[in-house]
């Protein structure tokens, strides 16, 4: 990884760590990296539902804490034998909707959306809207000046 690219991500996480969100570098490859933005107390809750922890460790994730998890999750990225399609637990997708999307092979969904839906559509189609007009609002803001320390709302 480049050091311009390392002093970014480490702007943005003196940025956003107060606001209790971490920033970094999943993995980097000709130039491009795929970055991570998350918030572990988010991230912590997401990944103890019972079927976030089934799918894991059916993936051959060994940790039940969410920094190894990251770095497991790093190390299928790294090899790239086979994307790894539970990085949706990662991004908040429901754990029903990840462990269908991989068991259906990406067909047979009920909806798309941020994600493809195999369970609850109707609260999937709400949660969709909710992240439209968050964006629209935020990219709003952001395009008037607004920095992203006050875009960034702590929890």
């Amino acid at each position: 990884m480049s050091k311009e690219m390392r002093d970014s991500i480490r702007r943005l996480n003196g940025i956003l760590v107060k606001k209790g969100i971490r920033v970094l570098s999943l993995r980097y490859h000709d130039g491009c990296a795929l970055i991570y933005a998350y918030r572990p107390s988010k991230l912590l809750l997401d990944l103890q539902q019972s079927d976030a922890c089934r799918l894991l460790k059916e993936r051959g994730y060994t940790s039940g804490v969410p920094e190894q998890y990251i770095v497991q999750l790093m190390q299928r990225l790294a090899d790239g034998r086979e994307f790894p399609h539970e990085i949706g637990l990662f991004l908040g997708y429901p754990p029903e909707d990840v462990c269908g999307f991989i068991e259906n092979k990406a067909g047979r969904y009920k909806c798309v959306g941020e994600w493809k839906v195999y369970g609850d559509a109707d609260k999937a189609r709400e949660t969709f809207a909710k992240y439209r007009k968050c964006t629209e609002v935020y990219c709003a803001q952001f395009a008037q000046g607004e920095s992203m320390e006050r875009l960034t709302v702590a929890v």
